[in-house]
């Protein structure tokens, strides 16, 4: 049987703030059976970025996550504004979150964090030939470490479960397995 996409009948919004929106939807499936009310959440696209200073450590983010009431081992990222293209998204996040900016900048994936549930895409870029040109430049609400891991301490944090934020862990693995470090 081919898989065919949902038919929308109708949509409503139960939230509109800034960062998150919720919406329900009443569908047509395949099978003739209506589904009145699927929750979809929206949100803006984000960029996640695996970047390498120029002596090819990799830049990593520590913060505070307060929905999974976690301390979080991260790639550098975060949303992309407006019409801003996605590599302008995470040049501008790296130099504010690590004030280090970049010669190269590549795409290498393009993941849905939760297609069940939500409507936005990651985009993960590989950066190299990092080098530390501004201080931190952090919105008001972010407090955050940058810290410096060799390719090989990057590898064995993936390899002990220490990336607990799903999209960075697979932006490092799509990362490390480009650079040829995974096998």
């Amino acid at each position: 049987m081919d898989i065919l996409k949902w038919k929308k009948i109708s949509s409503r919004y139960l939230v509109k703030e800034k960062w998150a929106t919720l919406r329900v939807d009443t569908c047509d499936l395949q099978n003739g059976t209506i589904k009145d009310d699927y929750y979809v959440l929206e949100y803006p696209n984000w960029v996640s970025g695996i970047a390498l200073t120029d002596d090819n450590k990799i830049i990593m983010v520590r913060q505070y996550r307060h929905a999974g009431d976690i301390i979080s081992l991260e790639v550098p990222g975060g949303v992309i504004d407006g019409d801003e293209s996605p590599e302008n998204a995470i040049r501008r996040e790296l130099l504010e979150e690590t004030g280090y900016s970049f010669q190269e900048a590549e795409l290498i994936s393009t993941l849905y964090p939760n297609p069940a549930t939500a409507n936005n895409v990651t985009y993960t870029y590989l950066l190299k030939g990092g080098v530390k040109t501004q201080e931190q430049d952090l919105d008001e609400h972010e407090i955050l470490n940058v810290e410096l891991y060799t390719l090989e301490e990057a590898k064995q944090l993936l390899i002990d479960n220490k990336i607990a934020q799903s999209i960075h862990s697979s932006a490092l693995f799509y990362g490390m397995m480009k650079l040829g470090v995974m096998s």
